[in-house]
């Protein structure tokens, strides 16, 4: 009943109302949230599932140049970081070896830099051969040249496709075998777009071309990937990818080292992990799904370099990592007062004292004092060296003498560097903003970053991945009641921690190759060494362009297990260009050795 209709029969009848029971605040807003829940719900039930998958495949065009055979992929897959892949087949048909260069430009409007490779062809020989493309190119000429033959010269595009792009090594069969999601060409309500590489004796070689994707798919016989292929999917996986396998086979440890068998179908494995399906359908379906799942606010990859923006003075988070790019503002602003004040009040002054000539020769003069003393500034502040700052984290594999590195590095120069010459395994990745970061680049045998690395005067950071031969390492062992430390990680730790014997113990600081003692350290249940240490190597900026890597190494240390912080340019392989470093923090990871 209403109020007015009980204020009305009270008129009628003479009598007071009773007041009308009210809800307390609290029940109200819980049947509040209850509503809105429900309505949620409602809505979550009624909108289309996400479902299926589609070809992103692309297709091939085919050319001919006297006995030399040529067939590349148009429209490839393109990642969300990093490189997308073009692969040309060669077919040699003549009796003599051929050497061939591919380069590739992309489109007027954009850079003008040059990736390219070279390779030669063996008579009568098939090879095929991959070239990386910064994901920001997105279009440009690819020229196929030879000795002796005309050049080659078409336009390619990625595919751009919204859905999660996921590679497939495998058939599109195997894959829905496997997964049991459907193909489905309405891009608009796929779960993932699938690149498949359906001849496994020709998937890549190259780390750079499994680092942009999330996650990579081996729906195909694990016994058939030749090793080439197993060992750059292993150092994906140990630099922070995702390997799914849909067809586990015994004997998996032959090719993934660090693999264990458990009871959860996720493993961790160094900076990544490796996922088993152990039964095809939906189980192997809902795994894909966590894979793929992703937090849109978090980055993409291991690590995120951050392209020059309008915004990097303003946000905390955003601005760069070295003080040499950020303008002096407070002293350029009283150098610009001064001159305000002569070219103003000090001209009227002149004019007055001296005449209109001597304005006219005075203006000049200081305009030029003033840029001399901003040129001055630069030189003997800046210099003419290379600055950089650099953060790494860094896996060590001491069993097989290796280690698996995510950095960041940060460099400014006045004179753009010489080239730099990184080994195999190892991938410099590009921020995702702008397409002029980034620079010439040659694939062969390993990656020479040219022209474009470091502009002059300019501010670039790089991601950079690698997993190279290494024998750093800590060594520890117990000497009665105490543990002995031996610092033979390159460089010199500044702090650490050791779990051995069941005990932890703090590390001292101390120079590459000297020793020390450790001593215990006393650890409530609830601290994490560990994560206590991350927290402290990198302020907020840096932590979250390493965001991907940095959540690997905040589990807390397992028996004979060690983390350690060191000094100096840090593993990474960029650390062989000569540079006047302005700040560094690498964290190293790994089991002490005895």
């Amino acid at each position: 009943m209403t109020s007015v209709a009980m204020l009305s029969l009270w008129l009628l009848l003479g009598t007071s109302p009773e007041p009308a029971p009210t809800a307390p605040v609290e029940a109200m807003a819980v049947e509040a949230v209850d509503v809105a829940a429900e309505a949620a719900a409602a809505a979550a039930a009624a909108a289309p599932e996400v479902t299926g998958y589609r070809d992103a495949t692309g297709s091939t065009l085919s050319h001919s140049r006297g006995l030399l055979r040529v067939t590349m992929r148009r429209d490839a897959l393109r990642p969300l970081q990093g490189y997308w892949a073009v692969d040309v087949v060669l077919h040699n048909q003549g009796p003599k070896a051929l050497p061939v260069r591919l380069s590739f430009q992309p489109s007027a409007g954009e850079v003008s830099h040059t990736v390219e490779r070279r390779v030669e062809v063996g008579a009568r020989q098939r090879v095929v051969v991959w070239l990386p493309l910064p994901i920001a190119w997105y279009s440009g000429q690819l020229t196929i040249e030879a000795a002796g033959l005309d050049p080659i010269v078409d336009t390619l595009y990625p595919d751009s496709d919204r859905s999660e792009p996921v590679l497939v090594l495998g058939t599109p069969k195997s894959f829905e075998s496997a997964v049991d999601v459907p193909k489905n060409e309405d891009a608009a309500d796929s779960l993932l777009a699938a690149r498949f590489i359906e001849d496994l004796v020709d998937a890549p070689r190259d780390l750079a071309l499994y680092a942009g994707f999330r996650a990579v798919m081996l729906t195909g016989e694990p016994s058939k990937l030749p090793a080439e292929v197993w060992a750059a999917l292993e150092s994906y996986v140990m630099s922070g990818g995702r390997l799914v396998i849909t067809r586990p086979a015994r004997g998996l440890e032959t090719y993934l080292p660090l693999w264990k068998a458990g009871s959860s179908p996720t493993v961790p494995y160094g900076f990544g992990s490796v996922v088993s399906c152990a039964t095809p359908g939906l189980e192997c379906q809902g795994l894909v799904r966590e894979v793929l799942s992703r937090d849109p606010a978090d980055p993409m990859g291991p690590v995120n370099p951050v392209g020059i923006q309008p915004h990097m003075s303003m946000g905390s988070d955003l601005v760069p990592l070295l003080s040499s790019a950020r303008a002096p503002l407070g002293r350029f602003l009283l150098l610009i007062s001064a001159f305000a004040l002569l070219a103003g009040p000090g001209a009227w002054m002149l004019a007055r004292r001296r005449g209109p000539l001597a304005v006219l020769l005075a203006v000049p003069v200081v305009s030029a004092v003033t840029c001399l003393a901003i040129i001055a500034w630069s030189v003997l502040v800046d210099g003419f060296a290379l600055h950089t700052a650099r953060y790494s984290l860094t896996w060590l594999d001491g069993a097989r003498s290796r280690a698996a590195t995510v950095g960041l590095g940060a460099w400014y120069a006045n004179l753009s560097p010489e080239p730099l010459k990184l080994p195999v395994s190892t991938v410099m990745l590009p921020p995702v903003e702008s397409a002029g970061e980034l620079a010439d680049m040659d694939w062969t045998g390993g990656l020479t970053m040219g022209s474009g690395f470091v502009p002059s005067r300019t501010y670039r950071e790089w991601g950079e991945v690698a997993v190279v031969p290494s024998r750093i390492r800590l060594v520890a062992k117990r000497e009665g009641d105490s543990v002995r430390v031996q610092n033979a990680l390159g460089a010199p730790l500044e702090e650490g921690f050791v779990r051995l014997g069941g005990t932890l113990w703090r590390v001292p600081a101390l120079k590459e190759g000297e020793e020390g003692t450790g001593t215990p350290e006393a650890e409530p249940e609830a601290d994490n060494v560990a994560h206590a240490l991350v927290s402290r190597a990198f302020e907020a900026g840096v932590e979250r362009r390493l965001w991907g890597a940095v959540q690997s190494f905040r589990a807390d240390l397992v028996e004979g297990e060690f983390i350690a912080r060191v000094g100096g340019p840090g593993p990474m392989p960029s650390s062989s260009m000569p540079a006047e470093l302005n700040g560094a923090a690498h964290l190293i990871r790994g089991e002490v050795r005895p």
